[in-house]
C-alpha cells in the first residue's frame, strides 16, 4: 500500500511511523469515528471504503465524500497547539475496513526524535486544502450535470479502476450529497445516462458500463 500522504517522507521514516501505527479493522455499517469526539488520532485507510457524514440541521445525514485505501482522515488531531479539537464529521464503513492508527501522542514522540515528521503534517493539511478548493471551485462554477459526471468517474476508480462495468454500491442520495445536488435533480441526469446506455440504475447502486463516455461528458 503506497500513502499520498507518506510521500514526502523518506523511506526509513515511512517504515518508522508505520511500524508506530496500530491496525484497526470494522465491520460494515460500524462507525469509525463519531462527531464531536475528541480528534485524537491520524487513520490511514488500508482495505475497504468509508463514507464521511456530517449531521444536516434537519437531523439528517449528509455524506460529504467516500475514501479508499490509501487515503486518510483525522490529520488535524496531529496539530498539536489545538488538542481540545473534536471531530467535525463521522465516518463510517460502508464494507469491511482496516485502517492504521497514529495517536496524536505517537505522533508527537516522532517528531521529538526526529522534526522531519513534521513536514507529513503540513503535507496532510496542505492536501486537505487542496481538496476543499477544488470542491469549491466545482460547486461555484461546474453545473450540475458536469459536476455529477466528474463524481461517477472518480467513483468508478475508487470501486474499479480500468474497469468496465463498474458497479458503485451507493444511492442516489449518497450521490446527491457528493454533487452538492436535489436527489430528484440528479436522478433525472442518471436517467438519462441511463437511457444512453451510459450506465444502469438499480437498487441502491449504480453500475458504469461506458467510463469513456462519461470521462468526455465530464470534460476530463
Amino acid at each position: 500500500m503506497e500513502w499520498r500522504l507518506l510521500a514526502s517522507l523518506a523511506e526509513r521514516e515511512r517504515r518508522e511511523i508505520l511500524a508506530a501505527a496500530r491496525r484497526r479493522s470494522f465491520d460494515r455499517g460500524e462507525v469509525l469515528v463519531h462527531d464531536g469526539d475528541p480528534a485524537d488520532s491520524l487513520h490511514l485507510i488500508v482495505e475497504g471504503r468509508v463514507a464521511v457524514q456530517v449531521s444536516t440541521p434537519s437531523g439528517e445525514q449528509a455524506t460529504l465524500s467516500i475514501l479508499s485505501p490509501g487515503d486518510y482522515f483525522g490529520e488535524l488531531s496531529l496539530v498539536r497547539q489545538d488538542r481540545e479539537r473534536r471531530r467535525t464529521a463521522s465516518v463510517v464503513a460502508l464494507e469491511p475496513v482496516a485502517t492504521l492508527v497514529v495517536s496524536a501522542a505517537t505522533f508527537d514522540a516522532l517528531c521529538a526524535r526526529d522534526p522531519t515528521f513534521d513536514q507529513l503534517l503540513i503535507s496532510a493539511l496542505a492536501g486537505r486544502i487542496e481538496q476543499l478548493s477544488a470542491r469549491l471551485l466545482d460547486a461555484l462554477y461546474t453545473g450540475l450535470d458536469r459536476r455529477l459526471y466528474r463524481c461517477l468517474v472518480e467513483l468508478a476508480n475508487v470501486y474499479g479502476p480500468g474497469e468496465d462495468p463498474v458497479i458503485i454500491p451507493l444511492t442516489q442520495q449518497h450521490l446527491a450529497d457528493l454533487v452538492g445536488g436535489a436527489r430528484p435533480t440528479v436522478n433525472q441526469v442518471l436517467r438519462k445516462l441511463n437511457e444512453q446506455e451510459i450506465v444502469e440504475l438499480q437498487r441502491g447502486r449504480v453500475i458504469v458500463y461506458d467510463a469513456s463516455a462519461l470521462r468526455r461528458k465530464a470534460g476530463r
